[in-house]
């Protein structure tokens, strides 16, 4: 599996990014947000999500592992494919997406094309617990920075 590409990025198109990696030049599926940060002829390192399928390879680069972590908890949602994953990803940034979850604000997920009443409660649903566990996780890691700092 590809975990990270560092390369030149070559184009910029819609959805998608060709990352030239030593003259092999990589189809990257990526968020809006994602591609909103990049220039053709920049130097960047994606994180990558490798999807193996019977009929194709899809590649899915993230600029930040909490974006890969999430696109990983959105696709495990049923009904939610790459592409819808990555499309609520370039609507929301992370805190926002959580913000959304937490206030089951089922109106406003909506506003992601693909994602109509019925997905937007499933998604809601399913992803709460994970909000909390996301939370719990920042809690932990922010005590053990701080306890951390205190013994310097």
């Amino acid at each position: 599996m590809i975990a990270k590409l560092t390369g030149i990025v070559d184009v910029i198109a819609e959805e998608s990014l060709v990352l030239d990696v030593c003259g092999v030049g990589y189809l990257v599926l990526c968020s809006s947000r994602t591609l909103n940060h990049l220039a053709v002829g920049e130097g960047t390192s994606l994180l990558i999500e490798t999807h193996v399928r019977e009929d194709q390879i899809a590649l899915y680069g993230f600029l930040e592992d909490l974006e890969r972590a999430w696109f990983g908890k959105l696709v495990m949602v049923q009904g939610v494919g790459a592409r819808v994953a990555l499309a609520i990803l370039g609507v929301f940034s992370i805190n926002e997406l959580i913000d959304v979850i937490i206030m089951n604000d089922k109106t406003t997920m909506t506003r992601t094309p693909g994602v109509g009443p019925k997905l937007a409660q499933r998604i809601l649903g399913e992803l709460k617990d994970k909000v909390g566990s996301h939370l719990n996780q920042n809690i932990k890691s922010q005590n053990q920075q701080g306890a951390s700092s205190n013994n310097v």
